[in-house]
């Protein structure tokens, strides 16, 4: 008999954050539904509430559906049913998202891959996900012309990024961009997004899939170093989308900007899907630069921002932010990476001189669980930590490498449960089963593999990545603590931490800073930094070097890349890596 664990206790015992909730509900009723069922019941609440704004080309809610119908037809009469994939390679822009949701009405599955994908990467990704069907742009198509040979499609929908932008805009882009890509040749293959949106074909119905079947594939870091195809269905993106709508309390009077690329969780999930589930308007971004997001933010007055930190940092810096009005924001989040503490007080000491009254929040989430599932609540603020489980979701922690629970403010590895929880990795079933774990309470929890600890009051504290970690003389370091303390010193900009190979430590610390005035790098300020560290920090978890850099990598999301500086250091060892 299964014995029932604390979270099967009474209410206030297991949901002990339950109590800093304010306004949001502590459950919601999540409609058992597909994507397409759900945005169509969004549309029927507030049909002419705007969806979606694209450079200044807007859709209201009733005109995006009837887009998403009429692509549905053509999806249909090109042979695209219920079961099959489709990839979609796509920046932020309405060609993506109303396929997303016609496949979706047609039980197809999404396979979500980042549009700068090179050739082997795009074959792989068709090859995983089994696709028939592709979207994406003209731009992109030498390297699917070139995936294809290893991976055939059935057919390769192209789009041009000038199909819902303004004249002057589309003008403007042929210009400077749209002249300079190459002509698409003869492909049997190809069929153009212009024509399919303007045909005239048959009436389809949606397909009678089930709210639980497996609706998009998302991707992964995987520990052979291949990524891992992540099953979600569209249950999973309308309990995450219903809940992060409800957390923010959206409604047709709000709108985020959706800097985050649809590839990535966080931008479909939140940016997107759950903008849609609160009836709000989505500013679809489809290439990010700090001025160009500080100008929307100044002309489009969103009511939310959601990003990761590099992004808050660059826009923080630019002086269209610095001198709009932004009176605007309730809301700002940050997630996907460890908040350095500069980078929240530089972001709030603008919003704060600019008329804003908003706290930038720390939130956590994962692929594996479509994206955010936890945050800080508006109403409510704890130093350095993500928050709490949003309603219908519950966290915990256990000790390492176990299914025991942790002691109270204590270290270990966050666990999540809940409707949002992914149904496994695509034909990967033993690391689906090292993930994805039977506990004592007879529940399923994703073992997240990040750690962290939770406090008396139920507010949890991101430390870091569990691969991430650094052995060093058999103590375990955190990067993110030895970076946090780095930041604070008063010349550096930013800092990545990572272990380097060593005989004699197995891992020793080494720090890559960036300085903000990069004249004062040299030997004096390495030693100056090691000598802040070892004020703040045991000694095995201080940097034995530091590396100067004008700046650091970036993921394609905009996070710091460590797995870059870590490979740079075993291509400098060699064989004594």
């Amino acid at each position: 008999m299964i014995q029932k664990g604390p979270y099967e206790a009474d209410m206030d015992e297991s949901k002990p954050w339950l109590r800093f909730y304010g306004d949001v509900p502590e459950t919601i009723d999540i409609p058992r539904v597909t994507l397409y069922e759900a945005l169509r019941r969004t549309a029927e609440r507030v049909s002419e509430a705007t969806a979606w704004d694209f450079m200044g080309t807007t859709a209201t809610y009733r005109e995006f559906l009837a887009m998403v119908d009429d692509f549905a037809r053509a999806l249909a009469a090109k042979g695209l049913g219920k079961g099959d994939r489709i990839t979609i390679s796509m920046p932020t822009s309405p060609q993506g998202i109303i396929a997303f949701y016609a496949a979706n009405k047609l039980g197809a599955v999404c396979s979500m891959i980042h549009p700068l994908s090179p050739p082997k990467e795009i074959a792989f990704y068709l090859k995983t996900s089994k696709s028939t069907f592709g979207l994406t742009l003209d731009a992109f198509y030498p390297a699917f012309r070139e995936a294809m040979e290893e991976a055939p499609l059935d057919v390769l929908i192209l789009a041009k990024i000038g199909d819902y932008m303004p004249l002057p805009l589309k003008l403007g882009f042929w210009a400077t961009k749209g002249r300079k890509i190459k002509k698409v040749p003869p492909d049997p293959r190809v069929v153009w997004w212009r024509e399919m949106v303007s045909g005239d074909f048959p009436e389809v119905e949606t397909s009678g899939h089930d709210a639980d079947d497996l609706a998009v594939i998302m991707y992964s870091g995987g520990t052979t170093g291949k990524p891992k195809g992540i099953m979600l269905s569209s249950y999973n993106f309308v309990a995450q989308g219903t809940m992060a709508a409800a957390w923010g309390g959206m409604t047709e009077n709000d709108s985020m900007l959706a800097i985050l690329p649809i590839f990535h969780g966080f931008g479909l999930g939140v940016c997107i899907n759950a903008i849609f589930m609160g009836g709000a308007t989505s500013i679809l971004v489809p290439q990010f630069t700090a001025e160009s997001v500080a100008k929307l933010i100044a002309s489009k007055r969103p009511t939310f921002i959601v990003g990761v930190p590099t992004l808050y940092d660059a826009i923080s810096r630019d002086k269209n932010f610095t001198q709009a009005n932004l009176s605007c924001l309730r809301a700002a989040f940050c997630g996907a990476d460890h908040l350095p503490r500069p980078v929240k007080e530089r972001f709030e000491d603008v919003v704060a001189t600019n008329g804003g009254d908003v706290k930038l929040m720390e939130g956590y989430g994962l692929t594996e669980a479509v994206t955010g599932i936890m945050a800080m609540p508006l109403t409510e603020y704890r130093e350095g930590s993500i928050g709490v489980p949003f309603p219908n979701m519950l966290a915990k922690i256990v000790e390492r490498g176990t299914i025991e629970d942790a002691p109270i403010g204590e270290d270990g590895e966050i666990c999540v449960h809940g409707p949002a929880v992914m149904q496994g990795y695509l034909d990967q079933p033993e690391e689906t089963a090292n993930t994805l774990k039977l506990h004592g309470d007879g529940k399923i929890w994703l073992h997240t593999g990040d750690i962290g600890s939770m406090d008396e009051d139920g507010f949890f504290y991101f430390k870091l990545r569990e691969k991430r970690m650094i052995k060093s003389s058999g103590m375990n370091v955190y990067p993110v603590e030895v970076e946090a303390v780095l930041v604070k010193h008063p010349a550096v900009d930013m800092a990545c931490v990572i272990g380097v190979p060593d005989k004699k430590q197995m891992e020793r610390v080494k720090g890559f800073v960036v300085l903000k005035d990069a004249s004062r790098a040299g030997a004096a300020m390495e030693q100056e930094l090691i000598e802040h560290c070892r004020e703040h920090l045991i000694k095995w978890s201080c940097p034995r070097e530091i590396e100067f850099r004008d700046e650091l990598p970036k993921t394609l999301i905009g996070k710091i890349d460590f797995k870059i500086l870590e490979q740079e250091e075993r291509e400098k060892l060699g064989e004594t890596a």
